[in-house]
């Protein structure tokens, strides 16, 4: 499936259906992320019923701790 995220195009598995299962990815798993799906916040309680489709515009924004 074809997404954009953070900007930028790119390709999620078939098996990637939900925004759960995109953050289970390495690359996000284990990370504290806000998302937002084509132009609206998605709460985190909506994770795993919240659909991704062809072309969706996801920017997850994730913390980084420092001081």
């Amino acid at each position: 499936m074809n997404l954009i995220i953070n900007g930028k195009p790119g390709v999620v598995a078939e098996d990637c259906r939900t925004v759960a299962d995109l953050l289970s990815r390495p690359e996000w798993s284990f990370r504290l992320v806000i998302v937002e799906r084509n132009g609206e916040i998605v709460g985190k309680e909506h994770y795993g019923s919240e659909v991704l489709c062809e072309g969706d515009r996801l920017e997850l924004v994730h913390f980084v701790g420092g001081g």
